[in-house]
């Protein structure tokens, strides 16, 4: 190898190699640098807090992850009936085996052949860019015999979750720098955290606590005048149903109103339902937006649906699996959702082939009916059960309360501790700094002291003048009853060292 000489350069103070050597303070990116938009965007659920979790963790501490709904990464089960056909269909070539007659059901076997026939590709190759038109017509099909109503597979698109058709939509719908999207307060960080990355609006409207968390009219026509006085453009409302973080199934005739103010304000509606599956108050039904739109007969507002895999009792997060479906919308506008998947080619072979099973599990007569049905239920079952624990043992806390959590994975907790500054004195702004220090203290603390690692409430946003935490309920049984005596005992200690 030669001998390059070290020289000295009038740019970098120090000499360099130029073979090898870089100056790096001139060339290396600095934050300065980069999309200044990213830098804003937050994603609370990944944040500080679980970074330290996570380095504690490696210390030898034991955490209990109530940060973030990945149900298999907290022991929760796979179901057979996935990964069976998963496994077959990554390598076919085990298909015809004597032994494979052993191992797998025999409709199992049957339907892993038929998906090959109609995706004769196979796992390693693209696919049509909205996915495989037979697991899109198994959505389609699912939606029609979930809700009674006509369903079009040229409206269905797979996507890699719920996340990227909630992103393509904002794609879609954002114009300019102005155009605002209402979010729930409380609400999932991906909404705010994308707004940012997109340059747009954030709308906050704030959800009814005292009314299980539904949607306000008033509160809604609150928000909405509010953000048209500083000149945004509203073109769209963003609705969790069942809800994250707050738990909350919203009512039919809730959904009516949010239709009927969509319409009235010209706003396309993005519901957000991958939690359908989970609703454990007896009496209390999902209600999808397609359904009471149909119902409706409401032709006229723009409806984007989202559904996932990653929730329910599948839990296949790392599937990446999803769709969209798109209701009163024009061909024309349709196929620039088309051109904008198709610019990444097509959504994850994996997750639409599990998408797909989603909406066409095992049916009565099949060998793995059975089973599906039992594992089905025993996740179902245990959920609810762990909802209660920790909703009753949480209420029966002196100083913190949640309401009773009708859905979804989570627990939206309400907490009081006493003041430490005068906030009499305060602007709203060093208010709300203020109380996002407060709850972020007091979760980090509960980390250190407990190894509980939830999320504070700021990064989800809650009322002015409010205390929360987002707690999933997914960890095994004994970790949720953990969770309830050490959380009493952190707390009480924690709010006596205030006072």
């Amino acid at each position: 190898m030669p001998n390059f000489p070290t020289i000295a350069s009038p740019l970098c103070p120090e000499s360099y190699s130029p073979s090898f050597s870089f100056c790096y303070n001139l060339i290396m990116i600095k934050l300065t640098d980069i999309n200044s938009k990213l830098l804003k965007a937050n994603y609370a659920v990944r944040g500080r807090i679980v970074i330290r979790a996570q380095e504690l963790e490696k210390q030898g501490k034991k955490i209990i992850y109530c940060n973030i709904g990945n149900p298999q990464a907290l022991k929760q089960k796979s179901i057979s009936f996935i990964r069976q056909i998963l496994s077959l269909l990554e390598y076919p070539e085990i298909l015809d085996k004597p032994e494979t007659t052993k191992l797998f059901p025999a409709d199992i076997i049957e339907r892993a052949k038929i998906i090959l026939k109609k995706n004769p590709n196979g796992m390693g190759a693209y696919t049509q860019s909205e996915g495989i038109p037979s697991a899109r017509q198994a959505i389609a099909d699912f939606i029609k015999k979930r809700d009674n109503i006509p369903t079009d597979i040229n409206r269905i698109m797979l996507t890699d979750g719920a996340s990227k058709g909630v992103q393509s939509a904002f794609t879609l719908l954002t114009k300019n720098d102005n155009d605002g999207y209402m979010i729930p307060i409380p609400q999932y960080p991906l909404y705010s955290a994308t707004i940012e990355l997109y340059g747009a609006k954030q709308i906050n409207y704030f959800l009814d606590e005292k009314n299980n968390w539904q949607l306000n009219e008033a509160e809604l026509t609150r928000s909405i005048e509010t953000s048209k006085k500083t000149g945004i453009n509203p073109v769209a409302i963003a609705v969790i149903n069942p809800g994250n973080p707050t738990g909350a199934v919203l009512s039919k005739e809730n959904i009516e109103m949010i239709i009927r103010f969509a319409k009235a304000h010209n706003l396309s509606i993005l519901a957000d339902e991958v939690y359908q599956e989970n609703v454990y108050i007896e009496g209390l039904k999902f209600h999808s937006f397609a359904k009471v739109m149909h119902e409706m007969n409401e032709k006229d507002v723009t409806l984007f649906s989202f559904h996932s895999v990653s929730k329910g009792f599948l839990g296949e997060c790392g599937h990446r699996g999803g769709y969209l479906e798109v209701r009163n919308m024009t061909d024309e506008v349709y196929a620039q959702l088309i051109k904008l998947q198709s610019i990444g080619l097509c959504s994850n072979v994996g997750g639409q082939i599990v998408t797909g099973l989603m909406a066409a599990p095992p049916q009565e007569g099949d060998e793995s009916y059975a089973l599906y049905i039992k594992e089905r239920g025993a996740i179902l079952n245990e959920l609810k059960e762990k909802a209660e624990i920790l909703s009753k043992g949480l209420n029966e806390i002196e100083g913190m309360e949640t309401t009773a959590v009708q859905g979804a994975m989570y627990a939206f907790v309400k907490f009081e501790l006493p003041h430490t500054q005068d906030i009499k004195k305060m602007t709203d702004e060093e208010k709300a700094k203020y109380e996002a220090s407060r709850d972020s203290s007091y979760c980090m603390e509960l980390l250190e002291k407990t190894g509980i690692c939830v999320v504070p409430g700021s990064g989800f946003g809650q009322a002015p003048g409010t205390l929360h935490f987002r707690t999933t309920f997914l960890p095994p049984k004994d970790d949720i009853k953990a969770l309830v005596k050490k959380m009493k005992a952190f707390h009480n200690a924690y709010v006596s060292a205030l006072k």
